[in-house]
């Protein structure tokens, strides 16, 4: 892998694990147990896997039959998902409701939830010429450490670190949706 596209992935990775991070410094203000934090960051770290893994089939029939346009799509879509998680993080919307986070439906809905992201992303990986098995660890080791350090953090840090990590994530997922087309357009490193 190149330098290049190392700090590709990587930065796809952290921008993915700040959504990641949000939602598990809510579940960290409530606290939890070593299980009930494994638990979370199992089922964090496998719904973006698999998501960013059906955005890439979805990428590639689209790819088929949108041909070139498909890698624009798919960073369009990231600029959609960012701008949302941004409206989300200003008009104070609740991630994951009323549900308990730590376990059943709660748990499957915040990891779905929080895992949209991924959807886009798996959507445009393929555009941005990293490799998709190292795409996959390092979005699966981001989710993993940003949920261990949410869940730790997340009594100190507060609500304020919550929504700000929320909206953060949303303006670098629109960022990185751009920056991508720009790459892609100027045919720079790929």
């Amino acid at each position: 892998m190149t330098v290049a596209a190392f700090f590709k992935v990587l930065f796809v990775a952290l921008s993915l694990g700040l959504d990641v991070f949000a939602v598990s410094v809510g579940v960290g203000m409530k606290g939890a147990d070593r299980w009930v934090k494994i638990r979370i960051g199992a089922a964090f770290a496998l719904a973006e896997v698999t998501m960013t893994v059906i955005g890439v089939l979805i990428g590639q029939v689209a790819g088929h039959l949108l041909g070139d346009a498909a890698g624009y799509l798919g960073f369009a879509a990231l600029v959609g998902v960012g701008g949302y998680m941004i409206y989300e993080a200003l008009h104070g919307t609740e991630e994951g409701g009323g549900f308990d986070l730590s376990r059943g439906f709660g748990l499957v809905l915040g990891a779905l939830s929080i895992s949209l992201d991924s959807l886009g992303i798996g959507f445009s990986i393929l555009y941005i010429g990293v490799p998709l098995v190292y795409s996959l660890a390092f979005i699966g080791g981001a989710s993993v450490l940003s949920t261990a350090l949410g869940l730790a953090l997340g009594r100190r840090l507060g609500v304020v670190a919550e929504e700000r990590s929320a909206l953060f994530a949303g303006i670098v997922l629109v960022l990185t949706g751009i920056a991508f087309a720009a790459i892609k357009f100027f045919h720079v490193g790929i």
